[in-house]
C-alpha cells in the first residue's frame, strides 16, 4: 500500500491563508474564497470557521464535508500540471477541485462561472 500524500495530514487552516492571499493579490476577496469553499463542501460559514479553528487536516476536512456539491464534476482543467478530471483518488480530486476554483477566482473569472451556475 502506498503512503498517503503529505497534504492529507496537513491542516486545512495552514493552507487557507494562501488561498486568500492568492485571491487578494488579484483584487478578489476572502469572502469570495469562503463562498467557493462553502459551495464545494456544503459547510456553513460557522462550520468552515470551526474547521479552521480546529486545524482539521485536509483528508478529514473533505471527508466530513456536509454535502459535496454535485456540480463539482463540471470542474475541468489543469492544476499543477494535473488534469483535475483525471485524478482518481477521491480526496486528492476534491483538493484539486478546490485548487482549480481558487485559480479561476484569481484569474478574474466571474463567480457565477466559478460556481458552475
Amino acid at each position: 500500500m502506498m503512503a498517503k500524500h503529505k497534504i492529507y495530514t496537513m491542516s486545512f487552516a495552514s493552507v487557507y491563508p494562501h488561498y486568500v492571499t492568492k485571491a487578494e493579490k488579484k483584487e478578489r476577496t476572502k469572502t469570495e474564497v469562503d463562498q467557493i469553499i462553502r459551495w464545494l463542501t456544503g459547510y456553513s460559514q460557522d462550520q468552515l470557521d470551526e474547521q479552521l479553528k480546529k486545524q482539521t487536516d485536509f483528508e478529514s476536512f473533505f471527508r466530513e464535508a456536509p454535502q459535496m456539491n454535485r456540480s463539482r464534476s463540471l470542474i475541468k482543467g489543469v492544476v499543477c500540471g494535473v488534469r483535475v478530471e483525471d485524478v482518481e483518488e477521491p480526496v486528492m480530486r476534491e483538493i484539486r477541485y478546490l485548487d482549480k476554483l481558487i485559480d479561476e477566482l484569481a484569474k478574474g473569472k466571474a463567480m457565477d462561472k466559478i460556481l458552475r451556475k
